[in-house]
């Protein structure tokens, strides 16, 4: 493999990810103009659409930045595959960034603590207004979009830099800043989680809430990162480097993550059904019943259980075609964890139902961000070479070459 030619040039792999860029951004502009228009007829209902398609490409932006500096800390030939892709990923919290400006808009629809009416006969919302408040929040939120967009264009800079130089100081400083960086991460992922979701039932709380939603977009950007380096690896020089240990090495992070997530999941609730405090079951009476019970039992059957019994196997995870079905799996079922997690929050709990109307909404949105999103993101990838020239795991990754394409 000549890791000095592999920048994306002219040929079937670059006219591909022309043809795919352009139709990503028609399919974004349509997306965000049907938004648009559902804003318009069902305002109600599109504000939590927006909100489940919105969260879910921030998580997929979040995760890939969090993986990077995973594989900057720990080493390992893992990495050199996907970290392109993902570099380019976290560079896409910039547009999303002004696509927070709709939410910013709709507080009052989403969030009880917004409503000034609400807040003045509710002692619990009075009691916790000193955080959750729309100034404060939007503080935050312009906050949390600061640190990750400085974190992810250091990242990318140091990168570059390390394609350039022979040396291993580029190598250093991206080690040297991926520690504190995933702390910062971790804490402000947090916080966005409880802000943009646990916060639409300010009554209800959950310690490993934070926790939870960031397992699960790490799960779902290893799904990602593993159906792009796939697509990826029909042309050089992505056909030599995604070999099938690489794809095994990235199948087994999936079965991990799969299972903290589902244990994450179980131990949330047993511990709510041992405590049995009113204060507490309301948020699972609402997603265990009016149909939305199918939905938690189609989450543990095909967000846990069958990914956790196919990646199981060493042999599943070496075949490229079995393991992207299984990450378009995951992924479609991380969108329906979201719906189940927000969508719930303005129901009765006395007589919880789904809302058919707001699943063509939220499809409807995240056809207009993860649109714009992708563009942006395959047009980022287009500009650098796709594995990583003197990273300090390249030569383990040239002497294992024997990708898919000579399968």
């Amino acid at each position: 493999m000549s890791v000095s030619t592999n920048m994306i040039a002219e040929g079937e792999l670059r006219l591909r990810l022309d043809r795919f860029q352009w139709w990503a951004l028609a399919a974004g502009g349509l997306g965000l103009f049907l938004s648009l228009a559902a804003w318009s007829l069902w305002p109600e209902q599109f504000w939590p659409s927006y909100l489940v398609a919105y969260v879910f490409w921030v998580g997929l932006a979040l995760g890939c930045m969090g993986l990077t500096m995973l594989h900057h800390l720990v080493g390992g030939s893992w990495g050199l595959v996907v970290r392109r892709p993902m570099e380019s990923g976290g560079m896409t919290l910039l547009p999303l960034a002004l696509l927070f400006v709709p939410l910013a808009l709709g507080l009052s629809q989403l969030y009880p603590w917004a409503r000034p009416e609400e807040v003045a006969h509710d002692p619990q919302l009075q009691h916790k207004s000193l955080y959750l408040n729309v100034g404060f929040y939007l503080v935050r939120t312009v906050g949390y979009f600061v640190i990750w967009l400085v974190f992810a264009s250091v990242l990318n800079r140091l990168s570059s830099d390390q394609d350039r130089r022979a040396d291993h100081r580029p190598s250093g400083k991206l080690q040297w800043l991926s520690g504190p960086g995933l702390v910062l991460l971790f804490l402000t992922g947090t916080f966005s989680a409880i802000d943009w979701l646990m916060s639409l039932e300010p009554h209800w709380s959950s310690t490993i809430y934070g926790c939870l939603v960031i397992v699960g977009e790490a799960l779902a950007t290893l799904a990602m990162m593993i159906a792009v380096v796939v697509f990826l690896s029909a042309d050089q020089p992505m056909a030599e480097a995604t070999t099938p240990d690489r794809l095994n090495d990235l199948g087994n992070l999936m079965l991990t993550f799969t299972i903290l997530w589902a244990y994450m999941s179980f131990m949330q609730y047993l511990i709510i059904w041992c405590g049995n405090l009113p204060e507490e079951i309301p948020w699972y009476l609402r997603r265990t019943r009016g149909g939305w019970q199918w939905v938690a039992l189609a989450l543990s059957l095909f967000h846990f259980f069958l990914p956790f019994f196919v990646l199981l196997f060493r042999e599943s995870k070496r075949q490229s075609r079995l393991i992207v079905q299984v990450a378009i799996l995951v992924l479609a079922m991380h969108w329906v964890d979201l719906i189940w997690l927000v969508v719930p929050a303005s129901s009765d709990p006395a007589s919880p139902r789904i809302p058919w109307v707001e699943l063509p909404l939220s499809l409807v949105a995240m056809l207009g961000i993860g649109g714009l999103c992708t563009a942006f993101f395959i047009g980022h990838l287009k500009g650098r070479p796709l594995i990583p020239l003197n990273d300090p795991h390249l030569n383990e990754v040239i002497e294992h070459a024997g990708g898919l394409g000579q399968r």
